[in-house]
């Protein structure tokens, strides 16, 4: 799909923003902070003035599905166009765990990844939002990268967007903003590839069948679909197994 010619803009901004300190888990604020004009738009331009080889470079994208992560993946895909990167890697509804995206980073010899989540807080329009950034080994940024990050915040004035409609995620397939490729896939097959590698499947099968029921309550956050492929249609769990397994915004 190839989405109509986008228009290169450069927002300027007035007065940079002096609270966008990360910490070990990224930058993390209500979702109402980041709703602010221009507020995630400035942090993504850190990012990416940042984060090394994101000229040509590959970049892993996705969240954990809560309220603001459809709305930041659009922001970040137009911006990662606009900065020059050659490839994006997303997910089917913008749905990417942090072990999973670690495992794609590393498998695509991706430059890094942006991680929509604020762990374990509440989503919702009244909870947490929040932007992690992994480099190219898949781990967390080093502490030197956000810090050249935030400092990179304190200094901006504007930053690099295109103006485009936003790219469908309901399904895989590979899509075009301006000269960047979008490659949609499903977030979840690498990961269970990858666990099957790590474990014996068979001998896991086979204690679930012998008299070990077992109950996951995914609380309706991101690893509920991985829990339901896992669990349900790879281990041979009774359906039910996994309780509250569809992820929503207001987790």
């Amino acid at each position: 799909m190839n989405i109509s010619e986008p228009v290169q803009k450069h927002i300027r901004l007035h007065t940079p923003f002096n609270d966008q300190k990360p910490g070990t888990s990224g930058l993390r604020k209500s979702s109402n902070y980041f709703t602010q004009p221009h507020y995630l738009e400035s942090f993504i331009e850190a990012i990416f003035q940042t984060l090394p080889g994101v000229i040509g470079g590959t970049l892993v994208l996705g969240g954990d599905g809560r309220y603001g992560n459809q709305r930041a993946i659009d922001v970040i895909l137009r911006m990662a166009s606009a900065h020059g990167l050659s490839h994006v890697i997303a997910t089917t509804g913008g749905i990417l765990s942090t072990p999973a995206a670690s495992h794609l980073i590393r498998r695509h010899d991706a430059i890094g990844g942006i991680i929509l989540s604020a762990s374990h807080n509440p989503g919702g329009p009244h909870g947490d939002f929040g932007v992690k950034v992994n480099g190219a080994n898949g781990g967390p940024a080093s502490e030197s990268l956000t810090d050249e990050i935030y400092k990179c915040t304190q200094r901006l004035d504007g930053y690099k967007t295109l103006e485009s409609v936003a790219l469908p995620l309901d399904k895989p397939g590979n899509h075009r903003i301006g000269n960047m490729t979008v490659e949609v896939i499903d977030g979840v097959d690498d990961y269970i590839c990858l666990m099957q590698r790590l474990f014996d499947f068979d001998r896991i099968s086979a204690l679930l069948r012998n008299d070990f029921p077992i109950v996951f309550d995914a609380m309706h956050a991101v690893t509920g679909q991985y829990a339901k492929r896992l669990f349900e249609e790879c281990l041979d769990a009774p359906l039910g197994t996994v309780l509250n397994g569809v992820p929503l915004e207001d987790f």
